[in-house]
């Protein structure tokens, strides 16, 4: 089992999505920021890693907004996914082919790797609520 952190990234009514690399397996696929937890980090420090060296931004890690099991072909993650919100920089393609700031209407507009369609069903039937994100 694999451990994978991802960041519900969100702005105003809009959260980010990015589109993964095309020699990457899952190839451009959109998914949520992050990456694999590595030997002796917290699931936040790997999270805030992952988004510095993906995007070029800090940022501030939140509650978790979900927590799942999936099961590819080729490997088995545990993701958990934050609440999360940017700190200081601006995102920057330094890893992905694209990204983009989506409402959760825009949802069905995207291609999503597999592990996240049980967090996207949720993001639409429930939608961003305020409450629960970092401040």
């Amino acid at each position: 089992m694999t451990e994978v952190v991802a960041a519900l990234l969100c702005q105003d009514d809009r959260f980010l999505i990015c589109q993964r690399p095309a020699h990457k397996k899952r190839g451009l696929l959109w998914e949520f920021v992050g990456g694999k937890r590595e030997a002796g980090e917290s699931k936040e420090e790997a999270l805030v890693r992952e988004c510095r060296e993906e995007l070029g931004i800090t940022v501030k890690v939140g509650e978790v907004f979900m927590e799942l099991t999936h099961v590819y072909p080729d490997i088995t993650i545990e993701l958990t996914l934050f609440w999360t919100t940017i700190f200081q920089g601006t995102p920057q393609l330094l890893e992905h082919e694209d990204f983009r700031w989506i409402k959760v209407e825009d949802i069905p507009k995207f291609a999503f790797c597999p592990a996240d369609e049980e967090v996207l069903r949720r993001l639409m039937e429930r939608g961003l609520p305020r409450e629960n994100q970092p401040v």
